[in-house]
């Protein structure tokens, strides 16, 4: 359907669509990510595992489940001894330290069975998050963080958990190998392979870029996210009636009834409803139309659409909601 603006060969390795590609293709997918941890981490890493898109459900209906754009799982002897969730993040505003110590807490429940005595065999998770913007602020290309004691800060605290940020356009810490691999990320160019490192990397994204069911995939992205859209709708609208239908009822009830008097609770209670019933469908009807033009904006950003296209695609899929399909690109479309 066209709505993705780059095209495959202009992808980058931050963006999702191509990250999730490799890790996807059997036969690159683990030297591939070998190699990228073993740069970025400074460490060598044994026989690995590769999954992309890993779906932890959530314990309860009423809980969240989380989706881990890939994992790869190290093993020693056939024994899990580390799992890396690496996460490219295009934009901000999710609260990713919060939104990351969740993560932490959904993968290692699956390693802890029941009966679990000794805590050590739980494996090492690092979880890293690689953006294109500071999430610190502080110009440092990677952010190192675990956890210490406060009164004694050089005491081991051997818990096996670290979180590493990778700001892309860092210029402090780290190494100029990690420093070269960061700039291939950002902008995953031949031309930005200028070690042997970046250059091996190099050679697997062109040849999963020139796989024909990778093209194919990528055209075909704009149906996805039709299809994403139409499943959240449902559930959007569930949320939005409960939460509307408290709110109207309570508003509706208070300016109905203090115009009348007690002889006509039986009239009153019928106009209450009526009114109610018709502002909720009123508001229900604008509010999820809003959630499906936000969800659809972002997913438009995130593919490297314009913001014009953005608003012309709304107009011509919600055309009775032109001007407020305008409006709402205004609203949420983040500028990068």
């Amino acid at each position: 359907m066209g709505y993705p603006k780059k095209t495959l060969q202009e992808l980058n390795l931050i963006d999702n669509f191509l990250s999730n590609a490799i890790a996807s293709n059997k036969e690159f997918n683990e030297p591939f990510y070998k190699l990228l941890l073993s740069v970025l981490l400074g460490k060598e890493l044994k026989a690995v595992q590769v999954l992309a898109q890993q779906i932890i459900p959530a314990a309860t209906p009423e809980l969240r489940g989380i989706r881990m754009d890939v994992e790869v799982t190290e093993y020693d002897e056939g024994t899990v001894t580390n799992v890396y969730d690496i996460e490219p993040h295009l934009k901000d505003g999710i609260h990713l330290p919060r939104h990351n110590r969740y993560y932490q807490a959904k993968i290692d429940g699956r390693y802890v069975k029941r009966g679990l005595k000794d805590f050590s065999e739980i494996p090492n998770l690092y979880v890293i998050t690689i953006t294109n913007y500071d999430l610190f602020g502080k110009d440092y290309m990677m952010y190192t963080i675990h956890n210490q004691c406060e009164e004694i800060p050089d005491m081991e605290y051997d818990d096996g958990l670290q979180f590493l940020y990778f700001y892309t356009k860092g210029k402090k810490g780290g190494s100029q190998a990690i420093k070269n691999m960061l700039t291939y990320i950002q902008n995953s160019d031949s031309k930005n392979a200028v070690d042997d490192a970046t250059r091996m990397i190099d050679f697997y994204v062109s040849r999963v870029k020139s796989l024909p069911e990778v093209e194919a995939g990528y055209m075909t992205l704009g149906d996805w996210i039709d299809s994403i859209k139409e499943d959240m709708a449902e559930e959007i609208k569930e949320e939005i009636t409960e939460s509307v239908t408290r709110e109207v009822t309570e508003s509706v009830t208070r300016e109905v009834t203090e115009s009348v008097t007690r002889e006509v609770t039986e009239k009153v209670t019928k106009e209450v409803k009526e009114k109610v019933a018709k502002e909720i469908k009123e508001k229900v009807a604008k509010e999820v139309k809003e959630q499906d033009i936000k969800i659809m904006v972002e997913m438009f950003q995130e593919y490297h659409d314009t913001k014009e296209n953005a608003v012309m695609k709304l107009c011509s899929k919600f055309p009775e909601y032109a001007q407020q399909a305008k409006e709402l690109v205004e609203k949420y479309w983040e500028e990068c």
